[in-house]
């Protein structure tokens, strides 16, 4: 079984509400609040910040493809829709609002339990590739400033540029520093020496 999660319905149908809530308990889930009308979906989203939301595309006030855009635009909190229409646009709409999974009514149980365990493993699989990115554009960040700090040496020093990274990497240690920090410092230093 997949953990346990904190999640947020959105349906307008009575029993259609009841009958989703009952398979989310029963697949071990919590069911952090419970909204009809897509206004309050957004309310209750960003009160109680769901690790799920269920949402019916055709609510009241608000339908369940603007309700999600609305939360998006405060925070990111995975959507699955149910739909009763199997329509293009409206899978184009859902999925251009980041839905991780579209599920037509009528559902059961074995549908739901499928529809969060990819969800899930979307969000994982997106979640790893935004860390991915992160660290690649940390990587390229530290590779320009030890790039300018080693312009720094072979201009102030007369150095070639292998000379120039031995002196970097000799000061990293020497520091006991990772090598892009003593390469702000020494961009750093160099600023404020204001040599030209």
């Amino acid at each position: 079984m997949t953990k346990s999660l904190r999640i947020l319905l959105a349906e307008d149908e009575y029993l259609v509400l009841m009958g989703i809530k009952s398979y989310v308990e029963k697949l071990g889930h919590q069911v952090v609040g419970v909204a009809t009308d897509g206004l309050k979906a957004v309310e209750l989203a960003i009160e109680k910040k769901p690790d799920l939301i269920l949402m019916d595309i055709n609510m009241p006030n608000l339908d369940g493809i603007d309700a999600i855009k609305k939360i998006n635009e405060t925070l990111f909190i995975p959507c699955i829709i149910i739909s009763g229409y199997h329509d293009e646009k409206l899978i184009n709409r859902a999925a251009e609002e980041g839905v991780l999974y579209y599920l037509l009514k009528p559902i059961d149980i074995g549908d739901l339990k499928i529809a969060i365990n990819i969800s899930l493993s979307k969000l994982e699989e997106f979640k790893k590739l935004q860390d991915e990115l992160n660290s690649t554009k940390n990587a390229l960040e530290a590779r320009k400033h030890i790039e300018k700090a080693k312009g720094i040496l072979m201009d102030r020093m007369n150095l070639k540029e292998v000379e120039a990274m031995k002196r970097l990497q000799k000061l990293s240690r020497d520091k006991n520093k990772k090598l892009v920090v003593v390469a702000k410092e020494l961009i750093e230093a160099d600023t404020l020496l204001h040599f030209e």
